[in-house]
């Protein structure tokens, strides 16, 4: 079995999202400082959107894997990266899915030893990684460097005994991949989403709560196998999972802190608790431009991104606060008619509105998610226009 790591170079000179993703009318709004202004529209494109490097590298490299063997069965773990129209695009290049929506059923047995399988930018469990390598496929790892950071991290958390407490969705792939790193060192780990969790974590380390049954049906799902609250929150190391709202993650960090400070004394701070901040750079630029974004007069936000992507969720939560926000999944959600298909912020499913665009003058705000493509978003400002019957600037089409 032979295994390709995808490069983890940067090059901050250029953006991201180019190739067969790439739009000419991004590229000229960004080049000309990120504002478009056509009749009664002006949009303003966030400072950071879209593809992060990592994303694009992943892609990349399972286009660069279908072309150099078309004979072969090449497959995904599963999405890519969480876009619908990029994991779409892999479908129709033959590519295959293991599990998820688009998957058969027969998961990783439905691999043989002449297949390739291309592993996601989030990672995939240890118990997962060695299946597939005891059926000796050809793996190409297109795991993101942050994330392989956390791991590094959490493996060490592990073998010194630590606890690990992750922020993040227990249901998320990336953060399974993470919980896994724990176990597979003879760790424990706990999964906690939000600062409410956090809390009530706090809460049974400092003995103000001590229902040990109430706490570990409550995180039955987010826990390691064999967990034991009254054991093994002695001492806890913080991870995160990369895409999670940076704000969040300190303030979870802060409230666990200070339990064991106030469990054990502030002497014990430095042998009972760990904390490496790890939400990646890619995750914290896209939060940092939307909140810059959101200091000027915006009539609304629109943030671009698949509705289970994360990091897309969290810019849709930050900008909810602030300005009438609509989060799409892609392009097709802006509808003639002056119809918009969106996620509410904090809702679970899409929902129709009509006569969302206001008439006369309006300022909209742009960002997308690091798993959407410039395409994308360009198409998105290319219906934007067309509902207010404005032609594209330069008569430029997605198409060219």
């Amino acid at each position: 079995m032979s295994e390709t790591r995808a490069s983890r170079n940067r090059n901050g000179s250029e953006r991201a999202g180019h190739g067969p993703y790439a739009s000419t009318l991004v590229d000229r709004i960004h080049a000309g400082g990120g504002r478009l202004e056509s009749g009664e529209v002006t949009i303003d494109l966030a400072r950071e959107f879209g593809f992060c490097y990592g994303v694009d590298r992943a892609v990349a490299y399972a286009y660069q894997t279908r072309l150099e063997h078309p004979d072969r069965q090449v497959w995904l773990v599963g999405e890519i990266i969480h876009n619908p129209s990029v994991n779409e695009r892999m479908r129709e290049m033959g590519i295959g899915f293991l599990f998820g929506q688009h998957a058969d059923g027969r998961g990783y047995g439905a691999v043989e030893r002449d297949d390739i399988v291309i592993l996601p930018a989030f990672g995939i469990p240890m118990e997962d990684m060695e299946r597939l390598r005891r059926i000796g496929c050809e793996l190409v790892d297109t795991t993101c460097g942050s994330v392989m950071l956390v791991w590094k991290n959490v493996r060490q958390y592990a073998r010194d005994g630590f606890t690990i407490v992750i922020h993040g969705k227990f249901y998320h792939e990336e953060t399974m991949a993470t919980a896994s790193r724990a176990t597979w060192e003879g760790g424990h780990y706990l999964i906690v989403r939000d600062r409410e969790e956090a809390s009530l974590v706090a809460d049974y380390i400092t003995g103000r709560a001590t229902d040990r049954e109430a706490f570990l049906e409550r995180f039955r799902l987010a826990l390691s196998p064999g967990f034991d609250p009254d054991v093994h929150l002695d001492k806890i190391g913080l991870a995160n999972q990369t895409t999670m709202l940076t704000s969040e993650s300190l303030h979870i960090a802060g409230i666990l802190l200070d339990a064991v400070s106030e469990r054990w004394g502030a002497d014990q701070v430095l042998r009972r608790f760990r904390n490496y901040e790890t939400i990646c750079s890619a995750t914290q630029e896209r939060q940092d431009a939307i909140i810059s974004l959101l200091e000027k007069p915006l009539d609304l936000m629109i943030v671009i991104g698949g509705y289970n992507s994360s990091n897309t969720n969290n810019l849709a939560r930050i900008a909810g606060g602030r300005v009438t926000t609509y989060h799409i999944d892609a392009a097709d959600g802006i509808r003639p008619g002056n119809v918009i298909r969106y996620k509410p912020v904090e809702a679970n499913d899409p929902v129709e509105k009509s006569d969302w665009l206001p008439p006369g003058q309006v300022h909209i705000g742009i960002t997308a998610g690091a798993s959407t493509p410039d395409s994308e978003i360009g198409e998105t400002i290319a219906r934007l226009l067309t509902e207010r019957g404005i032609a594209i600037p330069g008569e430029l089409t997605e198409e060219q």
